[in-house]
């Protein structure tokens, strides 16, 4: 299985991953597509200048598709690892006008705190690509 590196900067967002992840058949959908219950949240990371293009490639790489309920947008999703110390995904959300340079990472646990992470700490995420 390929990986790809992805490097950027951790930062506060808007809560919208939130009320996302709580939503009953997204936390369904990840349960049975990624096998783990997400925290609720999502740490949001903000990717440095050099990084977009790899991101760009994951548009055309086989994802996991989170498929939405009428009204919402569907999500693409990676198995991934965050600084080597955390199984995490990676959700790429499908719809207007979301930045090109921000990746959002989930997990089953609180990331900020489980790795002590604050705003403005560089991260970096292996992306599992199949």
């Amino acid at each position: 299985m390929k990986t790809l590196c992805i490097r950027g900067i951790v930062f506060s967002g808007k809560g919208e991953g939130a009320k996302f992840i709580e939503l009953p058949w997204v936390k369904k959908q990840i349960v049975e597509k990624l096998g783990f219950t997400p925290y609720r949240g999502t740490l949001n990371i903000e990717l440095v200048k050099e990084e977009f293009e790899k991101k760009a490639s994951l548009e055309r790489a086989q994802a996991i598709e989170v498929s939405p309920v009428k009204g919402f947008s569907r999500g693409r999703c990676f198995k991934a690892n965050l600084m080597d110390k955390l199984e995490c995904a990676i959700v790429i959300p499908k719809i207007p006008n979301y930045p090109e340079n921000v990746i959002e990472v989930i997990a089953p646990t609180n990331v900020r705190e489980k790795l002590q992470l604050r705003d403005g700490d560089p991260v970096e995420v292996k992306i599992l690509m199949e």
